[in-house]
């Protein structure tokens, strides 16, 4: 059973250089720049450790230098722990050493020390979460481990293991049953069920008013309150 995203047979300098990527990048990536510590910048985020935040410019010799040190101190495991802002910055100069050095395997040979090409792999994908699911990897809501399975599968699937951990309570372990299924073939939905998920199910908290108006539309148009909902969210995109 393969637990590569798809199109991982593509040329690893390919891959490394985001080529294998359609113009204008997906909503299911990253869409700022590599090394740059959108997230773990952010001070609603990671208080005042942002202002700590390194980034790593997979461009300059300097940099590259700093990323590949982290990756061989993040690689230690000792460092890492189960600090979430950690493993997000070794993520992000894991993803800035395979952009300088141009595939993997040259950036595991720049990190040097036993570094594996599995291990620049894994986190740099990580790194390539969008930014709505690494702000809840770097809150403490989605595990790291988890969130190295989540980056494994490919387009809005990853959106919907993400939702399923904070939603459902998904564990790593069923985020690691879930996106191997799913990169086997299976649809994500069909993977979330078979993990007891029901995918889309939200439990919300809404001020008395709202909620009273919301049921009470609900009602007078015979129709679910969560597709009024729906409704009045595709409305406001629209807008």
């Amino acid at each position: 059973m393969s637990h590569e995203r798809p199109g991982d047979g593509r040329d690893d300098e390919d891959r490394a250089r985001g080529r294998d990527r359609p113009v204008g990048t997906r909503r299911a990536d990253r869409e700022a720049e590599v090394g740059e510590p959108v997230v773990r910048g952010d001070p609603a985020v990671t208080g005042e450790r942002a202002e700590r935040a390194a980034r790593f410019d997979p461009d300059d010799d300097e940099s590259l230098a700093e990323a590949a040190e982290t990756v061989r101190r993040f690689a230690s495991e000792a460092v890492a722990g189960d600090d979430n802002v950690v493993m997000l910055r070794g993520a992000a100069a894991c993803a800035a050493l395979v952009r300088g050095h141009g595939s993997y395997k040259a950036a595991a040979e720049a990190a040097g020390d036993g570094v594996q090409v599995s291990f620049i792999r894994k986190w740099a994908r990580v790194h390539d979460l969008p930014e709505s699911v690494r702000r809840h990897v770097a809150r403490g809501h989605i595990a790291p481990t988890a969130a190295k399975h989540i980056a494994r599968v490919a387009g809005d699937a990853r959106f919907d293991l993400a939702w399923a951990v904070l939603d459902a309570g998904l564990t790593v372990r069923e985020v690691r049953r879930a996106a191997s299924a799913i990169n086997d073939g299976t649809a994500p939905e069909a993977a979330l069920r078979a993990e007891g998920v029901t995918p889309g199910t939200l439990n919300v908290d809404l001020p008395l008013d709202v909620y009273r108006r919301l049921r009470d539309r609900a009602s007078l148009e015979n129709r679910d309150p969560g597709d009024v909902i729906a409704d009045s969210l595709d409305a406001a995109r629209e807008d």
